[in-house]
């Protein structure tokens, strides 16, 4: 089975932040919508509890599995997630998205215990806008690329958000980066969450030039269906793929995706607290699986286009 929504859009697509914790702070980060502080203590939901909710999600179709945070890497127990979920029968895909600073020394760990995807945040090849945009040190999220590709992760995605006045000119050279390690570059439009609105204003930036620099360049152009209707440019020697988000109607009306938070509700829509659907109360209350299933039924009657173009 496959539940379906109002509007026609499947459910196919499941993001889990395992935590709010992170080791960095990124200046651009949505933090997946979600509305807790990450400086907040709170309680993380178990192992067993996580692989559950997958489990349950997995049985109603959904088939794509994506960790994130938070940094899903500060979970010392995160192996144990992944092995856990990776186990699910019927699963066809189990990814993570990190920013790539603790990745290095897990890699080959977490792709033995059943991880095969990666998304790493990298939005510039320059030590000191990185430091400035995140509190980091570069030098370890490119360890942690490199050792990702050498685990055998494939594809591993590099995620650059373009910020205007930022990093808008060092596209090329990210492109020449992914052309050297192997791996697809991902350029993503300043997402207008958990960021205030001066931010947005000064620092979004249109992806339109860069997409038909993309097309003209591309040997071949493929379209999404069940990704938000994105376009993934294959250059001769480099792929890369262009997201533009939620202000998009295209990307809302072809939105495949569930949220569960770090503190265990599913949310339907990136931009939207106010219809969540709390899962781990009832699960610690002793809900039956029918029981859980009948909740991921109700988020799903819940999802709908942020912006409505059908």
């Amino acid at each position: 089975m496959t539940l379906i929504d109002k509007y026609g859009r499947p459910l196919l697509n499941l993001r889990i932040a395992v935590t709010p914790r992170c080791n960095l702070r990124c200046d651009y980060c949505h933090r997946e919508g979600e509305e807790c502080s990450l400086n907040k203590a709170t309680e993380e939901m178990t192992v067993e509890e996580i692989v559950r909710i997958a489990r349950i999600a997995v049985e109603l179709g959904i088939n794509r599995i994506k960790l994130t945070g938070g940094e899903p890497l500060m979970r010392k127990d995160l192996c144990e997630v992944v092995k856990g979920i990776a186990a699910i029968p019927g699963l066809k895909d189990l990814s993570m998205t990190t920013n790539g600073s603790m990745l290095a020394a897990r890699a080959q760990e977490l792709f033995a215990c059943g991880l095969r995807r990666v998304n790493i945040s990298l939005p510039t090849l320059n030590s000191e806008v990185y430091r400035k945009l995140t509190e980091g040190q570069i030098e370890r999220v490119l360890d942690g690329v490199k050792a990702a590709v050498k685990a055998g992760f494939q594809p591993v995605k590099l995620n650059m958000v373009v910020l205007n006045g930022v990093n808008v000119d060092d596209v090329h050279d990210m492109m020449d980066f992914a052309r050297q390690t192997g791996t697809i570059l991902q350029l993503i439009e300043l997402d207008p969450v958990n960021i205030d609105d001066a931010y947005f204003s000064v620092y979004h930036n249109f992806l339109d030039k860069h997409e038909e620099m993309l097309r003209q360049k591309a040997v071949k152009v493929e379209t999404r269906r069940f990704m938000n209707n994105r376009h993934i440019y294959y250059l001769p020697d480099v792929t890369v793929e262009v997201v533009h988000p939620t202000e998009n109607g295209e990307f809302c009306a072809h939105c495949t995706r569930l949220r569960v938070t770090s503190d265990g509700k599913l949310k339907t829509c990136l931009m939207r607290n106010d219809n969540l659907v709390d899962i781990l109360t009832p699960m610690r209350r002793g809900a039956s699986d029918e029981e859980l299933k009948e909740l991921f039924v109700r988020a799903n009657q819940l999802r709908e286009p942020y912006n409505k173009t059908l």
